[in-house]
């Protein structure tokens, strides 16, 4: 297997891929997973122009949590290298064969002032394996870190919807106060007039006090939402921003066919197994190095003194040796070594295979939800809420003369904002089933669209 550097964008400089890798997963196309700029980005009710992308730029570069992941992703590929260099030279110094009766260094003529340097050298090619696996467990990581980018993002952009859900709910909430205070008076007119019942003036009491219940709800939920997007984004101060006011329908087919394509290339999880599969099997190769003899050259230069008698120089020494492991202890060391790396192997090898089986099929039930959430909101946009406009006007107007009775006539017109709040929520729904799509596909919604 080869090793081959290239640049990847969330890094800044050099990482390492493997030749198991699509050539298509880029981060800066994953970066766009969730970014539904292309397909749902919204403007804010106020006219102003935040969207979805900036939120999740401003994730990128402000929470901690992937921020910190990224520096231990620079961490380990700074440290690859090391892993594939020699151990530091030892360099010593000794004194050999000084007599003990007097401890003159010229009485004895193999007495030596010595010099040395050693060095160890494993087995050929060990070096090479060991780097690689580094550069393999560091590529492995940045590519989980990716999953965790688009995870975040995708918990971002739920978020975002829900709190636009709940803005389009206290909104309907509004709605239905006024449309309880407008009725209320008229039922209060008719009873002056002796044409109405305290009862109807009760009921629609009763109604409002239950929106009033709803909208404290309501506003406690969105503040929990708006905690969570905060928290996402690790901002200081308390996230104010109004949420999506309106999405835009989906109306593009969904592939099944290609998105699982699409999943088995892109998708981080499967991906950083194929890595996983790859590392697992360098490490099974370099556990059988294992098996081979380690070396440990050493090059010494000893200094002798003059001949005290005569006076003549004695010949200084050179000497040199080179030691090597033996396997003495196999069966527990190198046997045991290899059979754990190899059940690594099978390990990561029946991961891949579980993950790869069990996607399909996590994208055929997103479809699915996706899909029927599609008919409910045609069901609800093209019939429900026809029908209950039809049904609110003709009760609001045989109440008026007094042909129905007023809980019929009240219970038409919430009725139809309720209705016309879960088309709303449909809608949302879809996108919010798209987020999680484009996560599990590893690839962009506006590629998506373009499918």
């Amino acid at each position: 297997m080869t090793i081959v550097k290239k640049v990847y964008p969330p890094f800044g400089d050099t990482c390492f891929s493997t030749d198991i890798i699509p050539q298509g997963i880029r981060f800066l196309g994953l970066i766009a997973v969730c970014i539904f700029v292309l397909a749902t980005g919204t403007v804010r009710a106020d006219g102003s122009d935040i969207q979805l992308p900036e939120l999740i730029e401003e994730l990128y570069q402000n929470n901690q949590e992937l921020l910190g992941m990224e520096e231990r992703a620079r961490a380990l590929r700074a440290e690859a290298p090391f892993a594939g260099s020699l151990s530091d030279p030892r360099v010593g110094a000794a004194l050999l064969n000084l007599p003990t009766d007097s401890f003159d260094f010229d009485q004895e003529a193999m007495t030596q002032k010595q010099l040395f340097v050693a060095q160890k050298f494993p087995w050929f090619g060990t070096l090479d394996l060991s780097q690689q696996v580094a550069e393999l467990k560091a590529l492995e990581f940045e590519t989980r870190l990716q999953g965790e980018w688009l995870k975040k993002a995708k918990e971002l952009a739920r978020a975002w919807y829900e709190l636009g859900l709940v803005e389009q709910s206290l909104e309907l909430n509004k709605k239905l106060k006024t449309v309880i205070t407008q009725i209320l008076r008229m039922t209060e007119i008719r009873y002056a007039t002796g044409k109405g019942i305290q009862q109807d003036i009760l009921a629609g009491q009763v109604e409002m006090s239950e929106l009033i219940d709803e909208e404290v709800n309501l506003r406690s939920k969105e503040q929990v939402i708006r905690g969570r997007i905060g928290s996402l984004l690790n901002r200081e101060s308390f996230f104010s921003d109004k949420g999506p006011e309106l999405v835009p329908e989906i109306d593009y087919p969904l592939d099944l066919e290609e998105y699982k394509k699409i999943a088995s290339q892109h998708n981080p999880q499967i991906i950083a197994k194929k890595i996983g599969v790859d590392r697992a099997r360098l490490e099974v190769e370099l556990a059988a190095k294992n098996y081979m003899p380690d070396f440990d050259l050493r090059l010494s230069y000893g200094q002798r003194e003059p001949n005290p008698v005569t006076g003549d120089d004695r010949a200084d020494f050179f000497s040199a040796g080179l030691t090597m492991t033996v396997p003495l202890w196999q069966r527990t060391r190198q046997d045991a070594k290899k059979a754990g790396a190899e059940k690594r192997l099978k390990a990561a090898e029946k991961s891949l295979t579980g993950i790869s089986l069990t996607l399909p099929h996590k994208i055929e039930s997103l479809l699915a939800e996706i899909e029927g959430a599609k008919e409910n909101f045609a069901l609800y946009r093209d019939v429900l809420f026809v029908q209950a406009s039809h049904l609110a006007g003709s009760s609001l107007a045989a109440y008026s003369v007094g042909k129905v009775e007023f809980a019929t006539m009240l219970g038409a017109r919430v009725r139809l904002l309720r209705i016309e709040l879960k088309t709303q929520k449909y809608k949302y729904q879809i996108h919010s089933k798209l987020a999680d799509l484009a996560e599990v596909i590893g690839t962009s919604p506006a590629t998506l669209e373009g499918i």
